[in-house]
């Protein structure tokens, strides 16, 4: 989800969930300690629950990384051995990872120490390239476990770190969730997240059913972010709560969009991770049409785009 899941992101997403636990886009230990980018850990309050997502292979690195984030006021600190983007192979870290099961135990027990009153989590792949995965991911759970771990996040498939780019990485593969459900009986004491593949809130909850401790949702969640999220806090943590309303969080945005144009900001920065607020409900290509429309990028821009938007649907 890099590029994906900003702040401004996870500030709406955050309008339509109270309850769900919302994770950064991967941040690397490096640019953290040698690319000025700390500007990277801000969030705003209400963000929170809120995990830090960090991808990097050099255990002293991420432990200072972990501090920087526990002091930031994170929730959670997540290692990245999932990704198989280029860059994150060139690097050593993400994906490439499954093959250094001890290198990454030897990662998160720093990260551990670095933040002992934060949750390390590990979020990783079924295995990658010709490795065996009901060898591969065991071996992965008992090196994070031995260090300390107590949850993890397994993306149901394999990662092709040759041969695949990234985006057929999270579809080609085929997905084994029954294989990482059986990692329940083997690591009884770990708690265990399911991810891959999941588009509704329906599937989530069949998930749930059969066993896993928690569901992650990605790229769902982003496209139809009220269809996944604006009924999640009854459905799944089962509060005694309305479900969210898709145009009030619309509204609830302005001033969310206002602050973020104070700052110099692009009102496409906001929006763009709003343009399916109303996918699957009456109105959504209305609403995509509106926000696409908006000519100067101003607040009013946006006022009128949601004046607009409700005039269509009214009519």
């Amino acid at each position: 989800m890099m590029d994906w899941t900003d702040s401004l992101c996870r500030q709406f997403h955050r309008r339509l969930s109270r309850h769900a636990l919302l994770y950064t886009e991967m941040v690397t230990s490096a640019a953290l300690m040698r690319g000025g980018a700390r500007h990277l850990l801000a969030y705003a309050p209400e963000e929170q629950k809120l995990a830090l997502q960090l991808g990097g292979s050099d255990p002293a690195e991420l432990a200072a990384a972990t501090r920087m984030g526990a002091d930031a006021g994170y929730d959670e600190i997540n290692l990245n051995v999932g990704c198989p983007s280029d860059r994150v192979q060139s690097g050593a870290f993400g994906a490439v990872l499954m093959k250094s099961p001890a290198l990454v135990g030897d990662c998160v027990s720093a990260m551990a120490a670095a933040a002992p009153d934060t949750e390390i989590t590990v979020k990783c792949r079924l295995g990658v390239d010709d490795q065996n995965p009901q060898e591969a991911l065991p071996a992965l759970l008992s090196a994070v476990q031995a260090a300390g771990v107590r949850r993890v996040i397994i993306h149901a498939r394999k990662a092709w770190l040759k041969g695949l780019s990234p985006k057929e990485n999270r579809s080609v593969p085929p997905l084994d969730h029954a294989l990482a459900l059986r990692m329940k009986t083997e690591f009884p004491a770990l708690s265990i997240c399911v991810n891959g593949g999941i588009d509704s809130l329906e599937m989530a909850e069949a998930l749930l059913a059969q066993g896993f401790d928690g569901v992650m949702i990605g790229r769902a969640a982003y496209h139809h972010p009220a269809a996944i999220l604006a009924s999640a806090d009854r459905r799944i943590f089962g509060t005694d709560t309305p479900d969210s309303d898709p145009l009030a969080v619309a509204h609830a945005m302005r001033q969310v969009i206002a602050a973020h144009l104070q700052r110099g900001g692009k009102l496409g920065g906001a929006t763009r991770h709003m343009l399916g607020l109303f996918t699957g409900r009456p109105g959504a290509r209305a609403w995509r049409r509106a926000l696409s429309e908006v000519p100067n990028g101003t607040l009013a821009d946006y006022d009128c785009a949601l004046a607009l938007f409700e005039q269509r649907i009214a009519a």
